[in-house]
């Protein structure tokens, strides 16, 4: 299968707010996993997390791609596609 259109065309922005999940600091939130956009560097939480906060970001911005934001994790994903690369 060949790499989808957002994911081959996916930025590389500077995390917002690099020490967590940008809402879930905002109000004292807890997050299992970060994810950061790859449109505008905003950090959300995973879809394991209570508030899924980087899926929420994805369907309300529409920022179609998210990157793991874990150590050692590069993986991305298009939630428009449902496409990792």
């Amino acid at each position: 299968m060949a790499m989808c259109e957002h994911l081959s065309n996916a930025g590389d922005p500077p995390a917002v707010t690099p020490e967590g999940c940008q809402e879930c600091l905002a109000t004292g939130g807890r997050w299992v996993h970060l994810r950061r956009c790859l449109t505008c560097g905003h950090i959300g939480c995973c879809d394991s997390s209570p508030n899924r906060h980087a899926t929420k970001h994805a369907g309300s911005d529409a920022h179609p791609v998210v990157q793991s934001f874990e150590p050692g994790e590069t993986w991305r994903w298009c939630y428009v596609d449902n496409q990792m690369g």
